[in-house]
């Protein structure tokens, strides 16, 4: 059974900063990318920020220069540090990996649970 689970959501003032971590846990034969999406209310899911290998990244322009995506292999943990945050990045967080459970051949997609996120202005 593969979890993810995340941490570091929480409330904090438009130009404050959040870090969210996810670790991925369990029976786990390779991870290859991760990444984390977010629904605000009233909207679909989007892209967020993604990770790939530990070096590609890939960031929505509403968040570029601001979030930092960032990956430990060894840990299997995606983290994203969120700077200068606006009331509009309010929204439930999601962590997403691409893995291949121990003793399968196919990546699968694992979502964590979410967590909230709530920037007031």
């Amino acid at each position: 059974q593969v979890r993810l689970v995340e941490s570091g959501g929480g409330l904090v003032q438009a130009g404050g900063s959040l870090r969210l971590s996810c670790v991925v846990s369990g029976s786990i034969g390779s991870v290859n990318a991760m990444g984390w999406y977010r629904r605000a209310p009233g909207k679909q899911r989007e892209l967020v920020a993604a990770i790939v290998g530990g070096r590609t990244t890939n960031y929505a322009d509403s968040v570029k220069g601001r979030f930092t995506i960032s990956r430990d292999n060894a840990k299997n943990m995606v983290s994203l540090q969120m700077n200068n945050l606006k009331p509009e990045d309010t929204a439930v967080y999601y962590c997403n990996a691409e893995l291949r459970p121990s003793g399968t051949y196919s990546y699968t997609i694992h979502w964590g649970q979410g967590t909230q996120v709530t920037v007031s202005s």
